[in-house]
């Protein structure tokens, strides 16, 4: 039996006080710097969970590391591969020595593995509960908890730990920068704010602080200070992370509400198209859709992100992924492949297998009718769209994202109320506006649907002032 599988064998800690057990000093002080890059969202995390691994091959709370880094990639062919090399530990490492919170990381992982993200996320949480130092199960949960769209748990998972947790700890301000996200999506705009201006200001470098208060920024319709504020740190979250990609997303969604489509084509020439993870084109395909509701063409565009698609949707996992999948495909004039796409997952929820398995009901509640809206969007049966999409708008979370993610299925929901003139893109846009009235593209749909030449003048001078009033250099 492996030295760490023995109780009795050498027990060592993490840089947060949690006991480990393995065989190496050298693996220990590896998996500390991974757990670092993890929170930091760079991609020397990858390096340093390999070290780990080399350097004590049957580490358990290593090899739980690397699987949780294969499955969080939202990749097929990534949860794979961490399936096979977990299996492969777990038939040399018997469970059963380790100590209780090692354990629970097993059972939270073959949890993930077995596509069961909701019970992963409760697992983590109770070891958070008992143990609110253990950064890996925070950073993974509250993971976790963005890909189910469970607000209430991105911003109490965190915040219940918090307390546990003093300024003087190279990582406080990180966990800040999660908390500050959680606190967004759950509508604390203020404090979010709050929380996550301080985040930066203890660590400059955290992109997932910065990439906080960006969501407030956006869920406000506060796009002048936006821009400025990203402006400001361009150095900070532009290069060297998982989220520079995301970030000028982010950037991209400012820029299109002050009308500055040709710097929001410059940037997604520049950093966006050509992207190879799911992230990365999941974002590329969200701003073309955002471009294409406006009837702006960017065919070419859509081509190449359609190509990078496909060979991700071979097997279903995600199925926010496959509705950006979708998006390609109807932007690039390929509605057959589109349609082919929701078959497969038609399939997939018939089969019957599903048990437990999180995607399936993700799918079925709510991949499955956004992914037939896109297409009747394309095929411009915008009667369709509103059949599909308005009696679920409010429970698109269930299906993961962010909020400022999310807003493009409702943009599609109000652009086709208006197009197909229903009485519900009245009561659309008047919810848009009243929480959001200095976002120019509400008062631009408020000037689509006035009665009056009147009315709709003002509506779109309102727009017009919203955007001098931010004062940005490109608009």
């Amino acid at each position: 039996m492996p030295p760490h599988a023995d109780p009795g064998g050498p027990m060592r800690q993490d840089e947060h006080g949690l006991t480990l057990s393995s065989a190496s000093d050298a693996a220990v002080r590896r998996y500390d710097r991974a757990v670092h890059e993890l929170l930091r969202f760079r991609a020397e995390v990858d390096g340093e969970a390999r070290a780990a691994l080399a350097e004590d091959p049957d580490f358990p709370m290593g090899n739980v590391l690397a699987a949780y880094l294969g499955l969080l990639t939202t990749e097929p062919a990534d949860a794979r591969e961490a399936r096979e090399r977990f299996a492969a530990f777990r038939s040399r490492v018997s469970g059963r020595a380790l100590p209780p919170r090692e354990r629970a990381h097993l059972r939270a992982v073959r949890a993930l593995l077995d596509g069961d993200f909701l019970t992963c996320g409760t697992l983590l949480g109770q070891i958070t509960e008992e143990h609110p130092r253990d950064a890996l199960a925070l950073a993974v949960g509250h993971q976790i908890d963005f890909f189910t769209g469970d607000a209430r748990a991105l911003r109490d998972r965190v915040g219940g730990a918090l307390s546990a947790w003093h300024e003087d700890d190279r990582h406080y301000g990180l966990l800040l920068g999660m908390y500050a996200f959680g606190l967004e999506e759950a509508g604390h705009y203020d404090r979010s704010e709050e929380v996550g201006l301080r985040a930066v200001e203890l660590d400059p470098e955290d992109v997932w602080g910065i990439h906080a208060v960006a969501h407030t920024y956006e869920m406000q319709g506060r796009f002048g200070d936006g821009v400025r504020y990203l402006d400001d740190r361009l150095d900070d979250w532009s290069a060297g992370t998982f989220l520079n990609v995301h970030t000028w997303w982010h950037y991209c969604l400012f820029a299109l509400e002050a009308g500055a489509t040709g710097k929001v084509l410059g940037v997604y020439d520049a950093v966006l198209a050509g992207g190879e993870t799911a992230m990365e084109i999941l974002d590329a395909a969200a701003l073309l859709w955002r471009l294409l509701l406006e009837d702006s063409d960017q065919t070419e565009r859509w081509k190449a992100l359609a190509d990078a698609w496909a060979p991700k949707m071979e097997e279903p996992f995600y199925a926010f992924n496959d509705m950006h999948a979708v998006m390609s495909y109807v932007g690039a004039d390929r509605i057959a492949e589109a349609e082919r796409l929701i078959a497969s997952r038609e399939r997939y929820v018939a089969d019957g297998r599903g048990g437990g398995v999180t995607n399936v009901a993700m799918t079925a509640r709510v991949g499955l009718p956004v992914c037939r809206a896109l297409v009747a969007f394309g095929r411009r049966d915008y009667h369709g769209v509103v059949d599909l999409l308005y009696p679920i708008r409010h429970r698109i979370n269930e299906f993961g994202g962010s909020h400022a993610q999310r807003d493009v299925v409702q943009k599609t929901l109000v652009e086709a109320a208006i197009r197909s003139g229903r009485r519900e893109a009245r009561v659309l846009v008047s919810e848009r506006i009243n929480v959001r009235p200095c976002s120019p593209f509400n008062w631009l749909k408020q000037s689509a649907l006035a009665d009056d030449l009147g009315a709709r003048a003002a509506a779109r001078l309102q727009a017009e002032r919203l955007v001098r009033q931010a004062a940005l250099p490109f608009s």
